[in-house]
């Protein structure tokens, strides 16, 4: 069969269909006022509480109807009552998503957390890591994200297998204390904070970590966490294959873990992600099937929740363009050794201009089908920021 789009062996209703019930998960950081090394630039009505974060992720997924479950961060998102923030997240059409430890900002983990030298620190951290699963079991969330910033910076400054046997040791008490359906995504990155040696440095080490400890633990790709070059897309073919990809961490980069839109710098290896993805579910790989798609962002420079509707936007569009890959002609060019005709596959479902597809799953679900032009015209931004500074400003909050 061919197509308006002009691809063969695509069946139109089933992309849009697949579109429809792709969801992307956002950060309640991704909401509030960061920075770079240097600054902090305060953006008029950034959010400053879990409920200010969680009523702008609702007004990203009121325009994209795909982002109905929001990422917190533990203390940053701390509460007394989570079953009230449950309800209210309820009551905007949201419910919490992952749960992510915070073993990076005590001043205990200057030299480690779960894999510190001391084992008072280690149990620390990993009363922490319990403390966050137990939120999770109150909210609801079936993830726990967890990265790591233990690492050295000079040669000698610890032994190196000894701090591999207390990882394992602490990720091993964490294990266990999962209850049945939850996962353990364990993230990854090559450098920094720590500049020798990174304890987490590569998606092996992370994959020889999730199979050590059973099959609730997987493997969690950020797209800024790996050194320039790397084929991020052989990657997630290799965990799909082990069936250890739990989820993403979607952001874009230009030199290293650079917090940019997703899609904005390297669009073509953000389809190539997805194109993996698609091939393993049109060959039927369960994993492809139990991904988590979150993103992973601190807008710096840019309004937080129009940025935060653009990265939707782009990662949405490369998943509609991998779903337009016509597997049929890419596995005859594949096994006919065409190496120009199998990249031609790939090259015209990438240049497939897929807005008008976006548009129709927009109107189909009763949505505006361009969502910035969606949220502009709601007034929210404008709104937030009369109310929150008035709020800031009687409660004497400093960034006012």
């Amino acid at each position: 069969m061919k197509d308006s789009l002009g691809k063969q062996h695509i069946d139109l209703e089933a992309v849009v269909g697949a579109i429809q019930q792709f969801t992307i998960e956002t950060p309640s950081w991704g909401y509030g006022d960061s920075g770079t090394r240097f600054k902090v630039f305060h953006w008029p009505g950034a959010a400053s509480t879990l409920r200010e974060k969680l009523a702008d992720a609702a007004q990203v997924n009121s325009v994209t109807g795909v982002c109905p479950s929001v990422a917190i961060h533990i203390p940053w998102d701390q509460e007394d009552d989570w079953q009230a923030v449950k309800d209210y997240a309820d009551r905007l059409g949201l419910h919490i998503g992952a749960v992510n430890p915070n073993l990076f900002q005590d001043d205990l983990y200057r030299l480690g957390s779960l894999c510190h030298y001391d084992k008072q620190v280690r149990q620390r951290a990993i009363e922490h890591v319990l403390e966050c699963i137990h939120i999770a079991q109150e909210v609801g969330s079936t993830v726990i994200s967890l990265w790591l910033a233990d690492g050295t910076n000079y040669p000698g400054q610890d032994d190196l297998r000894r701090r591999r046997h207390r990882l394992l040791d602490s990720l091993q008490v964490i294990y266990a204390a999962l209850p049945a359906g939850m996962r353990l995504l364990i993230e990854y990155k090559f450098f920094e904070p720590a500049f020798y040696s990174t304890d987490l440095p590569d998606w092996g080490t992370s994959l020889l970590m999730a199979q050590k400890l059973g099959s609730q633990a997987e493997v969690l790709v950020d797209t800024g966490h790996h050194p320039q070059g790397t084929n991020i897309a052989q990657i997630v073919a290799q965990l799909l294959d082990e069936g250890r990809l739990g989820g993403f961490h979607f952001n874009d980069r230009r030199y290293a873990d650079d917090d940019l839109i997703a899609g904005s710098q390297n669009p073509f290896d953000l389809f190539c992600i997805f194109n993996e993805i698609a091939g393993a579910s049109v060959e039927g790989n369960a994993n492809a099937g139990r991904i988590a798609y979150m993103i992973d962002q601190s807008h710096n420079i840019e309004p937080k929740i129009e940025a935060m509707i653009q990265s939707v936007i782009n990662i949405q569009t490369a998943y509609a363009k991998a779903l337009l890959v016509d597997h049929t002609a890419l596995r005859a060019a594949q096994e006919a050794g065409d190496v120009l005709g199998a990249y031609r596959v790939l090259q015209a479902a990438y240049e497939t201009d897929v807005r008008p597809l976006l548009a129709e799953v927009h109107v189909r679900q009763g949505r505006n089908p361009e969502p910035i032009a969606a949220f502009r015209a709601s007034g929210y931004t404008e709104r937030i920021e009369r109310e929150r500074v008035a709020n800031a400003t009687s409660s004497g909050y400093p960034g006012a």
